[in-house]
């Protein structure tokens, strides 16, 4: 897989194009940053490229800060644009049913749960982008308030994608499978953290 790749994963580039895309996805959701940097970190375990030559490939631990820190201040900028455009914010998202209920759904969560949700809520489909932008429409939620727990959030979330893919394709090989099984464990926790943060809030 790599051995086509190398190039592809070589150079400082691929650093801007993690960071670029984690940074984006807190408003376009769609995009594959949990994928890419994965994918990256397997490339980190091929550590050879074409022809068995030593490719220059991406260094984990810079991997896992520029994709901890794109995320911190992805959250942040929605976090001030929902907090200078809260009500046209609920408006836009009231025209779409699916949105609107995932707000309701993280506010409750918010409500019982507090700054650690937003570490759950990193690892959910679209969680960060709600979360994110819920947090900065509620006029109680300081920035001071919310920063530690995007930082503590966006590491989690980049140690446990960079370990996927790391340790994945080191157990497995660097290939497309060990990539796939990586991307799936990420989904999983994805669906796990989506679960948790609908269950309702214990009664009595």
């Amino acid at each position: 897989m790599f051995e086509s790749m190398g190039p592809l994963t070589a150079g400082p580039w691929i650093y801007a194009v993690v960071a670029a895309s984690v940074l984006l996805d807190v408003f376009l959701p769609l995009l594959p940053s949990g994928v890419l940097v994965i994918a990256a970190a397997t490339a980190a375990a091929a550590g050879t490229g074409a022809a068995g030559q030593l490719h220059t490939v991406p260094d984990i631990v810079a991997l896992i800060a520029i994709a901890a820190t794109a995320s911190v201040l992805g959250d942040l900028a929605a976090f001030r644009l929902a907090r200078r455009g809260g009500v046209r914010l609920d408006r836009a998202l009231t025209r779409s049913r699916r949105l609107h209920a995932g707000q309701q759904s993280l506010g409750r969560a918010l409500a019982r749960g507090g700054g650690p949700l937003v570490v759950l809520a990193r690892f959910a489909p679209a969680g960060r982008s709600l979360m994110s932008l819920g947090a900065g429409a509620t006029t109680d939620r300081r920035t001071r308030d919310f920063l530690p727990w995007s930082a503590a959030a966006g590491v989690a979330w980049a140690c446990y994608s960079v370990g996927l893919g790391y340790f994945g394709g080191h157990w497995l090989g660097a290939n497309w499978l060990a990539t796939g099984i990586s991307v799936l464990a990420l989904l999983a926790a994805g669906a796990g953290a989506a679960y948790l943060l609908r269950r309702p809030a214990p009664t009595g």
